[in-house]
Parts: structure tokens; sequence; C-alpha cells
């Protein structure tokens, strides 16, 4: 009798510890993120925060960049269907190019959220986590607003340039027409004054956010409009076109002698950007913590998985041609030379300080 209980027992202790490895092999779900680029240190950043935070929260991840090439990321995303992932986050490289991917999506029931940028024309965005982009676009020209003086009532008038995103990421639209809904009152009063004419957003976009596209543009309207008059300040959406921009005035003598270096706007406090502000160079930049957002989409991807609702914030903004899109928007910082160790290094430890040297 003693013999048959304790054969009962063992086979019990095993029939549990099955049933264990069950659970654990269940619960280790994989969740499949694309990034655009890895040219850019913020995608690598994101790419990173977000591989660390769901292998943590006790997933499996697979990671994959496609490098601005819109079939490559079809196809990385068509392979984390066909491998049977639980949940996608994408970040798009053309918003609109995703329509079908997102079908199959469905049709294998896998939550697709969008990552920074809204994928367009699909009904099968499950959400949406990003910054405020409308605010960001708010916070770039209230930068070059206040290095101006405007809003201590300087009169001017200032010549400044303006410059957008890439026209197929639909964050670009909402940078741009931020930022105009604070410089259209003074451009119209002549206060600010465009002087190559080009203020329309698909004049000013920057394909691909490249940084060489807008250091031609810029070198284009130096030639043609600045021979006689000087550059005061230069919108721009993200520190990597900054880069471009402050190299094609550097090359006409800006930031030399008495030639001071126009007033230049950024995004995302890339690292050589922040050494360029510090620098005197670039002027300001947009910090957006993509631990924060990497955090806040992490915890989408859990609640979506265990079948709860996440936490959101706007069910109004993102509107993406066939549904609005539950979003959470983080919130962005502004960084200029007075706040840049504070906020980067002293509060956040975004970056350490020896990095800013």
């Amino acid at each position: 009798m003693k013999h048959f209980v304790r054969k009962v027992a063992i086979l019990a202790a095993i029939a549990l510890l099955f049933s264990l490895t069950g659970l654990a092999a269940q619960a280790k779900k994989k969740v499949g993120i694309a990034m655009p680029t890895q040219s850019s240190a913020r995608w690598i950043a994101d790419g990173a925060n977000l591989k660390a935070q769901l292998e943590k929260a006790g997933y499996t991840v697979d990671l994959q960049y496609a490098e601005d090439n819109i079939d490559a990321q079809v196809a990385q995303l068509e392979n984390m269907i066909t491998k049977g992932v639980s949940a996608l986050v994408i970040a798009s490289i053309d918003g609109e190019s995703l329509t079908n991917v997102l079908e199959k999506a469905n049709a294998a029931k896998i939550p697709v959220i969008a990552y920074d940028r809204l994928i367009r024309n699909s009904p099968y965005v499950s959400y949406y986590a990003t910054f405020d982009n409308f605010l960001v676009g708010v916070q770039q020209a209230t930068t070059l607003v206040k290095g101006l003086g405007l809003d201590a009532g300087k009169k001017g008038p200032f010549n400044i340039e303006l410059f957008a995103g890439s026209p197929d990421d639909n964050n670009a639209g909402f940078f741009f027409n931020g930022a105009m809904s604070i410089l259209n009152p003074y451009i119209k009063s002549g206060v600010l004054v465009v002087k190559s004419g080009q203020v329309d957003f698909d004049k000013v976009a920057t394909l691909r956010w490249d940084g060489a596209t807008a250091q031609q543009r810029m070198d284009n309207i130096l030639t043609s409009k600045y021979t006689d008059a000087k550059v005061d300040a230069v919108l721009s959406p993200y520190d990597g076109i900054s880069i471009g921009i402050l190299s094609a005035l550097k090359s006409v003598g800006y930031g030399t002698g008495a030639k001071k270096m126009p007033l230049v706007s950024g995004q995302d406090a890339e690292l050589p950007s922040v050494k360029s502000i510090l620098a005197g160079e670039q002027y300001s930049t947009i910090f957006k913590d993509t631990r924060t957002l990497a955090a806040q989409t992490v915890k989408m991807v859990d609640a979506v998985l265990k079948g709860t609702k996440p936490e959101i914030n706007d069910t109004k903004t993102y509107n993406n041609g066939k549904i609005v899109v539950p979003s959470f928007l983080c919130t962005p910082v502004p960084i200029d030379k007075t706040n840049a160790v504070k906020v980067l290094v002293t509060d956040s430890a975004y970056y350490k300080a020896d990095q800013l040297k």
C-alpha cells in the first residue's frame, strides 16, 4: 500500500512539473518589434529599450530593423506573423504601406501597436503609443520665438526658413502644424520673413528625414536668397536634419567672426546635437525620453495579451483614415544650453556627464 501511495505521489509530482513547464512556456510569448533604421541613434535606443523592458516582463522578442527600406519592413513583418508572434510593435517607415500586412496580422489574431509613428489606412491598429506630436512642434517654435526675443517685444523683422519631416510619416504633419500655430502670426505680421517663400508643408518636407537632403536644400536657399541678407532662425523638426542645416550654414561662414549662427531647432536630443547645443551651434532640441515611451508600450502589450484594456489618454486626435486609434501621449521637454545638462544628466540620467564632453 505504501509503495502504491508513493508511486501515486511521484506521478502527481511529475504531472505538476509538466503542467508548470507548460504554463511557463505558454507565458513566454513572443513580441515582434519592427523599427525603421539603425542610422539614427534615437531608433537604436528605442529598439533596445523596448526589447529590454519586454524581456523583463517575461516575453521573448524578435527585433528587426529595415534600414528605411519599405519592402524590407513588410517582409520582416510577414516573417514575424508566419513565426506566430503574439503581438506586433511597429515604428513604420511609410505609414501608408502596411495595409496588406496588417490584414494578415488581423487574420492571425495578432494585435498591432503603432509605435511613435501612426500607421494609416488600416482598421487593424489596436493602439498607438507616441509623444504629444503637436506639442513637440509648438515647443520647437516657442524656443525660436524666445531665442529671438519676440516674446519680450522685439519687432524684427527676422529672417527664418522652415523645414519639415518626411511626408510619408504622419508625425511630420503634426510637428509642422504645431510649430506653425506659433510662427504663423509672426509671419503674417511681417515680424518673421521667409525669404525663400517656401512655407507650405509639401515645399519644406524632407523625405526620410535625411540630413543630406536638408543640407542640399539649405545650400540652395542660401545661394539664391541670402547673398546680401542673413538668416536669423531655422525651424528644423529633427536633430539629424539640424546637423545638415548647420553644415550648410557653416559652409558660407555662419558661426565665425561677426556672422552669428542662426537659431536652429531640433528634436530627439541625439548626442551629437546635444554636444552642438552646448558648443553654441544648434540652439535647441526636444527631449523625448524613449525609456518612458517604451515603458508605456510594454504596458500596452502586456494588457492586450492578458485580455485587459491598456491605459490611454487620447481618443480623438489620431484618425488614421479608417479609425481613430486609441493612444497614449507622453510629454516632450524642450532643451537648450541653459537646461541640457540638468534635464539630460542630473534629472533623468538619460546621458552620463562624460558623454557630453
